[in-house]
């Protein structure tokens, strides 16, 4: 879709009765460009003026006709900043963040409110910050704990440092921290991610997410790539070490919940749960995506359009589509197969149900009482069984 010229009239409306609300804020800041990474993110020198202090007024404007646009604006569930990296921030940065929200939204009284991190950009006296601002969970990217991997992806953090960082965040008061792991990186072996997977293990986390590589077109490791300096991550090397992932995690007790999350009971986080499961949120900052009633919307992407937007009083919109039936039913039935609470039958249709036996039977899934649940195998191929059912 050809994105129209912004300022956008975006047509939302109420949110769905019964299903989760959330915010999401996005942050696109970072020190340094990671070579992996194709997030909405700006360096120093490509912020052509625009700046934090700068975005942290325009956000506050967003929040407030957000506010303004939502029909009787529900409490909100959980809060997620996310980037970029959001600690660049500071914990006094954070705190002014998550006051804005509260300024114009009324959280519940157990609301979820996470922050994602880098290791580097956190401290003790930071996370005291956070913890005492009303952050409940901590999000810290570690992707590798071996030298090598982490220099392959361009990571600037020291191998221990993701270690150091959450058991910061848990003396500080955090009982829910997750550490995110890469695996399937040129050089990696299985030995390197076992080791990773110990270090996670040794922080003493709550909640493990663990991601394939994944090549993005224009980034450096694409054009690395492209160049012939290494070579695209291998499918089934990919299956391999997730398996090794998934077989050492569950023995330490932390079970899958969605196909590349894994927690100890109650670890769980809420806030992605609510886009597993079909609940709505509105996404603020630039180029964050929001879906609100059968409405979903993604906001201009430079920081300096996004405030200029702002400043003039328009919604920070790039574009936003519609969501049919047949797009609604396709989307919930693709992120609800890879929960483990798995896919209830009574979503889908006669023709679906009858397709289902065709996954069945090759033990993709299995069948339990009223819901399909993916089998360890299925786990490897939830998109074809996704396929499957659908086509």
């Amino acid at each position: 879709m050809t994105a129209r010229t912004a300022p956008v009239e975006l047509p939302l409306q109420a949110v769905t009765p019964g299903r989760a609300f959330g915010i999401y804020i996005h942050v696109p800041f970072c020190a340094t460009r990671c070579g992996y990474c194709d997030f909405n993110t700006y360096t120093p020198a490509e912020l052509s003026g625009a700046n934090p202090d700068g975005w942290l007024e325009a956000l506050r404007v967003e929040l407030a006709l957000a506010a303004a646009r939502l029909d009787s604006p529900p409490s909100v569930d959980t809060v997620f900043v996310g980037g970029g990296t959001p600690s660049l921030l500071g914990a006094a940065g954070l705190t002014a963040v998550l006051d804005a929200v509260r300024t114009h939204f009324t959280l519940a009284a157990d609301a979820e409110v996470t922050t994602e991190s880098n290791p580097e950009s956190t401290s003790p006296d930071m996370f005291a910050g956070l913890r005492a601002a009303g952050f409940t969970r901590v999000s810290l990217g570690m992707q590798s704990a071996a030298p090598h991997v982490l220099a392959a992806l361009d990571r600037v953090h020291s191998p221990g440092r993701a270690l150091a960082a959450a058991r910061e965040a848990r003396a500080a008061g955090f009982d829910h921290v997750n550490l995110d792991l890469i695996y399937g990186t040129p050089g990696e072996t299985d030995d390197d991610l076992l080791r990773s997977v110990d270090v996670v293990l040794e922080a003493g986390v709550d909640h493990v997410s663990g991601y394939a590589l994944v090549v993005e077109d224009g980034t450096a490791l694409a054009r690395r790539v492209r160049r012939g300096e290494i070579a695209m991550p291998d499918n089934d090397v990919l299956a391999q070490r997730y398996e090794l992932l998934d077989t050492r995690l569950r023995a330490a007790g932390l079970d899958w919940y969605e196909v590349s999350n894994w927690s100890r009971p109650g670890g769980e986080c809420r806030h992605n749960i609510g886009y597993w499961n079909g609940g709505q949120w509105w996404g603020a900052g630039p180029g964050a995506h929001g879906y609100v009633g059968a409405t979903r919307w993604w906001n201009v992407k430079h920081p300096s359009t996004y405030a200029h937007l702002l400043s003039d009083g328009s919604l920070p919109v790039a574009d936003f589509e519609e969501l049919d039936q047949v797009a609604a039913h396709t989307e919930e039935v693709m992120l609800r197969v890879r929960m483990r609470d798995g896919l209830p039958l009574a979503l889908l249709s006669g023709a679906e149900r009858r397709r289902a036996e065709a996954v069945i039977a090759d033990g993709l899934v299995t069948r339990d009482a009223d819901r399909l649940i993916l089998t360890d195998r299925g786990r490897l191929l939830a998109d074809a069984v996704v396929r499957t059912l659908l086509d």
